[in-house]
């Protein structure tokens, strides 16, 4: 057998139809009752966006009972980036001399002046990167030019920009440096636990982000809030195993911390990844996050002895809080007070193709996943289909 049949097979059982029906039995036999005692039907935020679009990409948000909803959390780093970071790029972009890299989908976030790709096309030297050590390889290739890796994500990415910036310092590589806008993810669930309006009975656990820091970040979640939290991997049966596994912490009732994810996230997480982090940054006081303010404790920044490759340092930047236009409802949408098709400009002013908010911006957005899956174009590869 080859490596490409091996690796199809192992998919393949976590795409099993048979167990798939099973599992969906199991789930509305456990979430009728639970519902009926609440009134209304349970809440349950999938915190990454990968979850997000693995629900609507295998259709599973068709296959579960009506007695259940997903409620989309702000795991996607490229749909909370708020206005005034955008700006700062921009800022940093138009200067001469500079070349501007990020990734694809940050290009087409919009800031007030426009975003990244527009930029380009006036002139500015901006590039997409797959990594930070593109930009890196981008520096040492152009010593004339003064190269910023505009850096994004939650803990999964942290480790990428760390190890580059190591080697940047061990290098000597002087004309690199990065735009951080890492974030963490237990200071922002803690958040939008706390908003007003907030309704949700339990959560499934982030599986990259856990992989690299371990299972105890979530740990407050049932202590201080009392509720159930399973880490997830991403493939329909590992989704719809966690989902079951919440509900049958429900039905026991009982709060706990469940790893179904075990196959690739270890309870401690990975020491080389965690002592990276912990080498190049230190957390900000706060971060502003677009549609959920400023959140305490929820960003990172460079530490001192990496203070030469902060480009927020080496650069005057606007560092402007601006507010999303009015008629965009992404913050309602990220705390989960509203679905995407409820936001007054979601399929007419606000479109991938046309994006209002970042919410629509990435494939990992709950409103882009809306559109692209359910009533934008009618696409879904539902797991109905697949498993037919």
């Amino acid at each position: 057998m080859s490596g490409s049949d091996t690796a199809m097979k192992w998919v393949d059982e976590f795409r099993d139809p048979a167990l798939a029906r099973q599992l969906l039995t199991q789930i509305a036999t456990l979430a009728k009752p639970l519902a009926a005692a609440r009134g209304r039907p349970l809440q349950i935020m999938e915190v990454c966006g990968g979850h997000t679009h693995a629900i609507f990409r295998f259709g599973l948000h068709q296959q579960i009972t009506s007695d259940l909803e997903f409620v989309h959390g702000p795991g996607c780093p490229v749909c909370v980036l708020p206005m005034g970071r955008i700006d700062d790029a921009l800022a940093i972009a138009a200067k001469p001399g500079v070349i501007l890299t990020t990734f694809g989908d940050v290009m087409r976030v919009p800031g007030s002046g426009g975003n990244l790709l527009q930029a380009r096309a006036r002139g500015a030297d901006v590039r997409m990167v797959y990594s930070p050590l593109d930009a890196l390889a981008l520096a040492q290739a152009n010593p004339d030019k003064e190269v910023v890796f505009f850096a994004i994500g939650f803990e999964t990415t942290m480790p990428a920009t760390a190890f580059t910036l190591q080697r940047a310092r061990g290098e000597g590589i002087a004309n690199f440096s990065v735009v951080c806008n890492h974030i963490t993810i237990a200071a922002t669930v803690k958040a939008i636990l706390d908003s007003p309006g907030t309704r949700l009975d339990g959560f499934i656990g982030p599986g990259h982000v856990c992989m690299v820091t371990g299972t105890g970040i979530l740990q407050f979640i049932p202590q201080q809030y009392s509720l159930p939290v399973v880490i997830s991997g991403f493939e329909p049966l590992d989704m719809l195993q966690s989902l079951l596994m919440v509900l049958q912490q429900m039905q026991r009732g009982i709060s706990a911390l469940e790893n179904q994810y075990a196959r690739v996230v270890a309870d401690d997480g990975n020491a080389q990844a965690i002592n990276a982090i912990s080498d190049v940054f230190t957390l900000r006081d706060f971060f502003e996050w677009r549609g959920l303010d400023s959140i305490d404790h929820s960003g990172v920044r460079l530490s001192d002895h990496f203070a030469g490759f902060d480009a927020e340092l080496k650069f005057e930047l606007p560092n402007l809080s601006i507010a999303d236009p009015k008629s965009c409802q992404c913050g309602e949408v990220l705390k989960g007070v509203i679905k995407p098709t409820a936001c007054k400009v979601y399929g007419s002013g606000c479109t991938p193709q046309t994006p209002m908010g970042a919410l629509m911006v990435s494939s990992e957005g709950a409103c882009a996943a809306y559109y692209n899956y359910g009533i934008g174009r009618q696409v879904t590869e539902s797991l109905a289909v697949e498993v037919e």
